[in-house]
């Protein structure tokens, strides 16, 4: 007679193993998803025992490659059907993130000019208008430089009358 440890895991073996296929089964048969993981969570076996035992795991990637019996009525798919699928996907993923690229920017942007008003930093809204009052300004710069100039001007010719009168009351004396 054996040893009655060995013969009761080889039993929860075979429980196990029972388990997997009829899990791998029902997802052929219903269309379930057809992974180790999958099938190890359908069967309440840890993934390491579909590792340990090849001839398991070897029909489940062959149940992934081969269409399920729900499938029967849509058409076969074929490797080209599945590059064409990949290349389309793959331009939508460049659209995609071409357009995130750009929602990015602008939301940058627009959240630039909200905290560089809010720090009261922010250029006022309208640069023309800024433009033609520092315009006015400079003119205003110019004309009072040129009045300053002629008021020196005269500031030194009544100095200079001052003087010689000045000089002339001195002297009379």
């Amino acid at each position: 007679m054996g040893n009655p440890m060995i013969e009761g895991r080889r039993a929860d073996s075979a429980r196990r193993r029972q388990r997997v296929i009829k899990a791998l089964n029902h997802a052929r048969v219903n269309g379930g998803e057809i992974s180790v993981s999958a099938i190890a969570r359908a069967a309440s076996v840890d993934r390491t025992f579909l590792y340990r035992h090849q001839d398991l795991l070897t029909e489940i990637h062959t149940a992934q490659t081969t269409p399920s019996s729900a499938d029967a009525n849509s058409a076969p798919v074929t490797r080209e059907s599945l590059k064409a699928d990949l290349a389309n996907a793959q331009q939508r993923i460049a659209r995609l993130a071409a357009h995130n690229k750009q929602l990015e920017r602008k939301l940058s942007e627009m959240m630039g000019e909200q905290a560089w008003r809010e720090s009261g930093l922010g250029a006022p809204t309208d640069i023309d208008q800024l433009q033609r009052r520092i315009t006015m300004l400079e003119q205003q710069v110019v004309e009072l430089t040129g009045k300053l100039e002629e008021r020196d001007q005269e500031l030194d010719a009544a100095r200079a009358a001052n003087r010689e009168l000045f000089t002339n009351m001195n002297k009379q004396r």
